[in-house]
C-alpha cells in the first residue's frame, strides 16, 4: 500500500473514532496502536510504553501541571471577582467601560492563570452578571467574556504556547515574549469594539426613553469616590506583584520555565492563603482535585497525540505530507493561508492541544522553507486556534459561558462572539504586515540569530 494511501486511511480513522465519540486521547491512542500492529513491526508494539516516555520526557512539559496549579488556586478563590471590581471601579467614566474592564480583568487573569476556561468562569460569573444588570445585551456580555478569555493561551504563561515550544523545538522564552505584543494588540481591539457596540446599545436605550420614557438600566451612571477606588487595590496588588515577579524570574534568567511554575504554584497558593483564608485541607483539597484532573487529561492528551504523531513519522505519512506541500510550489503567503484554513477548519472540532501536536511535524517544515520565523508563526497559529475557542461547533468558550449564564440563548452567544472572531482575523492580518509586533520585544531582550 502506498504512503498516500496509508496517510488517506490515517486520517479517516482518526476521524471516526473522534466523530463516534470516543476522547480524543483514548481515539488518537487507539489509531496508532491500530495502524502499528497493522504496518509497523511486531516488536514496535513492545516499545510503546518506551516510545511514549521518551517523546514526555522533556523538563518544558513539567512546567504545564505547575502553571495549571498556579491557575487553578487563583481560579477557585474570590481573585477574578476581586480584579474585575477593582477595574470597573477605575474604568467606569469611560463609555463602555464596563465592557472594557471585563477584557482587562480577562487579559490580566489570563497572564495569572494560563487557562481560557478558567478565565472565562472566574471573571464571567461576576462580569456578565453586571454587565446585564447595567442594560448591556446578553450576546455582547457574553462575547465579551468568551473572546477575553481566550487571550488565556496566547498571553504568558500559556499552555498552548508550552506545547508548541516543544513541538517546534523552539526557545519558550521567546515564544512568551512573542505572545505579549499581539496579546495586548487583542486587547485593545476587544476594547476598541467594546466603545462601539456600548455606544450603539446606549444610543438606542436614549431613543427609546425619548420616545416612550422607558429607562434603560445602561443609561444609569455608576460613581465611585477615589476612597472607593483605592479600597479595592489591596486584595488585587498581590496577584499583579505574582505576575510581575514570575515573570522577571523567567525572563531575568533567574529561573527555568519549570522552576518559574513552580514557584508561581506555591505564591499563588500562599496569596490566597493569606489573602483569603484558603490554607485548611477542605480549602486546598478541590484545587489540589482539579490540578490533578486538568493535568492527567491533558497529559494523556499530550502522550497520545505524541504517540500519533510517532507513527505518523513512521510511516513517513508526516514526511510525506509536507513533500506534498512544498511540490505545490506555492508562493509563501498563499502557503501561510491554506496551512491557517486548515488550522481554523481542525478548530471546529478539535482543541488546540491535539492541533498543534497532530499538525506541527506536517506543516512546520514546509513553513520554515519558505522563510517564515517559526516563532512568528507560534503567535498566528494561537491566535488562529483562539478563534476556534469561540467560534460552533465546538467553541469550548461558548460552552464555559453556557455553562455560567445558563439563560442566555446559545445563539445570542453566538452572534455575540462573532464580531471578536472578526477582530482575531484583523489582528492576524496586522501580524503579517507588520510581525515586529510580536517580535520586537523577544529580539530586544532574547536576541538570537535566525
Amino acid at each position: 500500500m502506498s504512503t498516500a494511501a496509508i496517510g488517506l486511511l490515517y486520517a479517516g480513522a482518526t476521524l471516526s473514532a473522534m466523530l463516534a465519540g470516543i476522547p480524543i486521547a483514548f481515539a488518537l491512542g487507539f489509531v496508532a496502536l491500530a495502524f502499528m500492529f497493522a504496518f509497523m513491526p511486531a516488536a514496535s508494539l513492545d516499545t510503546v510504553t518506551q516510545n511514549v516516555y521518551e517523546e514526555m520526557a522533556s523538563i518544558t512539559l513539567l512546567s504545564i501541571p505547575l502553571f495549571i496549579l498556579k491557575g487553578a488556586a487563583i481560579g477557585r478563590s474570590k481573585a477574578g471577582q476581586d480584579l474585575y471590581s477593582a477595574m470597573h471601579a477605575w474604568m467606569h467614566k469611560i463609555p463602555g467601560g464596563l465592557g472594557i474592564a471585563n477584557v482587562f480583568a480577562c487579559a490580566l487573569f489570563a497572564a495569572m492563570a494560563g487557562s481560557s476556561p478558567a478565565t472565562c468562569s472566574a471573571i464571567g460569573s461576576a462580569g456578565i452578571p453586571e454587565m446585564r444588570k447595567r442594560g448591556y445585551s446578553p450576546g455582547f456580555a457574553a462575547g465579551i467574556i468568551a473572546a477575553g478569555g481566550t487571550l488565556g493561551i496566547l498571553l504568558p504563561p500559556s499552555i498552548t504556547m508550552i506545547l508548541y515550544a516543544v513541538a517546534a523545538e523552539q526557545s519558550l522564552g521567546r515564544l512568551f515574549l512573542a505572545g505579549i505584543g499581539p496579546g495586548l494588540l487583542l486587547v485593545l481591539l476587544f476594547a476598541g469594539w467594546s466603545v462601539y457596540r456600548f455606544r450603539a446599545e446606549y444610543a438606542v436605550a436614549k431613543r427609546a426613553y425619548e420616545a416612550h420614557g422607558t429607562a434603560s438600566a445602561i443609561l444609569a451612571e455608576d460613581r465611585y469616590s477615589m476612597r472607593e477606588r483605592f479600597s479595592t487595590l489591596p486584595r488585587v496588588l498581590p496577584f499583579v506583584v505574582l505576575l510581575t515577579g514570575v515573570m522577571v524570574a523567567l525572563y531575568g534568567g533567574y529561573a527555568t520555565p519549570s522552576e518559574t511554575a513552580g514557584l508561581g504554584g506555591l505564591l499563588a497558593l500562599a496569596l490566597i492563603a493569606v489573602i483569603y483564608g484558603v490554607w485548611r485541607p477542605k480549602d486546598v483539597d478541590p484545587i489540589l482535585r482539579a490540578t490533578l484532573r486538568e493535568s492527567t487529561m491533558l497529559m494523556l492528551i499530550i502522550g497520545m497525540s505524541l504517540l500519533y504523531a510517532y507513527v505518523m513519522s513512521y510511516l513517513h505519512i508526516s514526511q510525506s505530507a509536507a513533500a506534498a506541500i512544498v511540490a505545490m510550489q506555492l508562493s509563501p503567503w498563499v502557503l501561510l493561508v491554506t496551512i491557517l484554513a486548515l488550522v481554523i477548519a481542525l478548530g471546529f472540532f478539535l482543541p488546540p492541544v491535539s492541533i498543534i501536536l497532530m499538525t506541527a511535524p506536517i506543516i512546520l517544515p514546509p513553513l520554515k522553507a519558505a522563510g517564515f520565523d517559526l516563532v512568528w508563526f507560534g503567535v498566528v497559529m494561537t491566535i488562529t486556534m483562539e478563534m476556534g475557542l469561540i467560534h460552533p461547533p465546538v467553541g469550548l468558550n461558548i460552552f464555559v459561558i453556557k455553562n455560567i449564564a445558563p439563560d442566555i440563548p446559545l445563539k445570542d452567544i453566538i452572534w455575540g462572539t462573532l464580531p471578536f472572531v472578526m477582530l482575531m482575523a484583523v489582528a492576524i492580518l496586522l501580524l503579517c504586515l507588520v510581525p515586529g509586533i510580536a517580535m520586537w520585544l523577544p529580539d530586544l531582550l532574547l536576541p538570537t540569530t535566525r
